[in-house]
C-alpha cells in the first residue's frame, strides 16, 4: 500500500534531505509539506501547504497522512528572543503531534537533540525537552523522537565559526570513545534515514533513539 507523509520542516537541512529521500522512496505516492515558504521544482508527488506554523491548527482539514515527519527547529541566531523560540521548538513539534492524534496519524517522528531535558537548567535543553515529554503525552501509537548530537553538513547560512567548529570536532571526535561516542558529529544524511526506516519498521520498540543508534538504525533495518 502506497503512503502519504506530511513534512514539517523541508526547508532545513535535514528535511531538505528527507524530503529528497521520500520523493525518491516508491513507498509514498504523495509527500504533504507544511511551510512558511515555496520550495520550487517540486515534482508532482509533492502538495504544499504554505502558512504560519505557529498556527498550526489552520491546517487541521489537510493534515491527514499515514506519518508525520516533524524537523523542525531554529538557532539562538536566528531567533534571539526566547519566547518565540520556544514557540517554534516547543510549540510546532507539540502542535503537530496534537494534531496527529486528532486525525488518527499513527506514526510520528520528530528531532530532538542529546542533552534534552525538562528539568534542566539550560535553556535549549530544557526547551527539547519539554517537546518530548509533550509529545509522548499525545500518546501516538508509532513515536520516535531522535537525540542527535551536533549535526554536521553544509548549511545554507552558515557562519565562518561555525565552520571552523565543525571542522575541529571532525578532527578531534575519534578520540571520543567509550560513553563520550554519542557526541560525535551526526550527519542530516543519516538522521533523515533512519527516521524513514523506523517509519518503514515493525519490529523496533525504542522512543527515544540516541545519537549511537541513529547511524545503526540507517544500515540494519
Amino acid at each position: 500500500m502506497k503512503k502519504t507523509a506530511i513534512v514539517l520542516g523541508a526547508t532545513g537541512l535535514t528535511g531538505g534531505i528527507l524530503l529528497q529521500k521520500l520523493i525518491e522512496d516508491k513507498n509514498y505516492l504523495s509527500i504533504k509539506l507544511f511551510s512558511r515558504s515555496k520550495i520550487e521544482g517540486l515534482p508532482s508527488k509533492v502538495s504544499q501547504y504554505i502558512g504560519d506554523l505557529l498556527n498550526l491548527e489552520q491546517f487541521k482539514a489537510d493534515f491527514k497522512a499515514d506519518e508525520v515527519y516533524c524537523s523542525i527547529g531554529t538557532t539562538k541566531a536566528k531567533t534571539p528572543d526566547k519566547e518565540v523560540y520556544k514557540q517554534i521548538d516547543y510549540g510546532i513539534p507539540v502542535a503537530a503531534a496534537k494534531l496527529s492524534k486528532e486525525n488518527k496519524i499513527d506514526t510520528f517522528l520528530v528531532v530532538s537533540a542529546l542533552g534534552a531535558n525538562a528539568n534542566s537548567s539550560v535553556f535549549y535543553n530544557k526547551t527539547k525537552g519539554e517537546m518530548e515529554r509533550d509529545v509522548q503525552k499525545q500518546n501516538i501509537k508509532n513515536t520516535f523522537i531522535f537525540r542527535p548530537s551536533l549535526i554536521g553538513g553544509e548549511r545554507k547560512e552558515q557562519r565562518t565559526l561555525e565552520k571552523i567548529g565543525l571542522a575541529i570536532f571532525k578532527v578531534i571526535q575519534p578520540l571520543f570513545l567509550g560513553r563520550l561516542k554519542q557526541y560525535r558529529i551526526t550527519e542530516p544524511n543519516d538522521i533523515a534515514q533512519a527516521m524513514i526506516n523506523l517509519a518503514n519498521s515493525t519490529s523496533h520498540a525504542e522512543v527515544i533513539i540516541t545519537s549511537n543508534d541513529i547511524k545503526r538504525i540507517t544500515k540494519h533495518i
